[in-house]
């Protein structure tokens, strides 16, 4: 799959779940989603690649916590 396939992919992805669908068509076959996270983990994957693909390197990402030491 080429960047711009994902990229549209991505795009056709976000307009639907902002619709409230959970169906897309995609290159001439219907692509159906259980629920709202599956379609969002969907996206998520996407923009991870598009991300390795467009800058050659995986996102990085930095996680903080904090305690109050008791």
């Amino acid at each position: 799959m080429t960047l711009d396939d994902m990229k549209s992919r991505h795009e056709a992805l976000l307009a639907a779940r902002w619709r409230g669908v959970r169906s897309i068509d995609v290159e001439g076959r219907r692509i159906t989603y259980a629920t709202d996270a599956e379609m969002a983990s969907a996206i998520s994957d996407l923009e991870k690649r598009i991300a390795v693909l467009e800058s050659g390197k995986p996102r990085r990402r930095v996680l903080t916590s904090g305690s109050k030491g008791l």
